[in-house]
């Protein structure tokens, strides 16, 4: 196996007639497939099915760097946020961050800023785009009003996101601050509590 490719697992099923799937199984890819396949079918089959795990691996993968990351920004903002407003929002500067352990996210209108914090990383992309996109719903409407989350809500998984989030830090044993209460400095959260945002 050169470096770089995958470990490849071929299970053959006798139960299996005519269907191929493939997943991730740790450090391997497995792939599932009808005990009478020929060989020839076997290895096209399997190249296939491995690159649509590989592909969609990539596609689900939360943005690498500050590039990517803005990349990211620029998409969501044309694909959520510009039908409603007639614009696309745009940052001046998309930024991950690791100083930021009481948020997930946060953006500074007057300098067209958005920063998201480095713990966001190994969540899944849906999670970093509901999150980039709350933020950049910040350069459009600075406080948590009612028109700004009829903007974030745009986002077909902003509940699921949402969801996640509470209950990645509900498993951390941490509860979020609520963050549709009035806006009110970092002050008024008791000492380290996290806010969402």
């Amino acid at each position: 196996m050169e470096q770089g490719e995958p470990h490849v697992v071929v299970r053959r099923s006798a139960r299996r007639k005519r269907t191929v799937t493939a997943y991730r199984e740790r450090d391997a890819i497995v792939v599932l497939i009808p005990q009478r396949m020929s060989k020839a079918d076997e290895s096209r089959f399997v190249s296939e099915m491995v690159k649509k795990v590989l592909d969609r691996e990539i596609r689900d993968r939360a943005p690498a760097g500050d590039a990517e990351l803005r990349r990211r920004a620029a998409d969501l903002s044309e694909r959520f946020l510009a039908p409603a407003l007639g614009y696309p929002p745009r940052p001046t500067r998309v930024s991950w961050v690791h100083n930021q352990q009481q948020r997930w996210g946060s953006c500074t209108p007057s300098t067209g800023t958005i920063r998201l914090s480095h713990r966001l990383q190994p969540m899944p992309a849906w999670v970093v785009d509901y999150v980039l996109l709350h933020e950049l719903a910040h350069l459009v409407h600075g406080a948590h009003s009612p028109e700004f989350w009829a903007l974030v809500d745009r986002y077909p998984e902003a509940a699921k996101a949402r969801g996640y989030l509470e209950g990645y830090l509900a498993g951390q044993g941490t509860p979020a601050a609520q963050d549709d209460a009035p806006e009110a400095g970092p002050e008024a959260l008791g000492p380290g509590e996290p806010r969402l945002f």
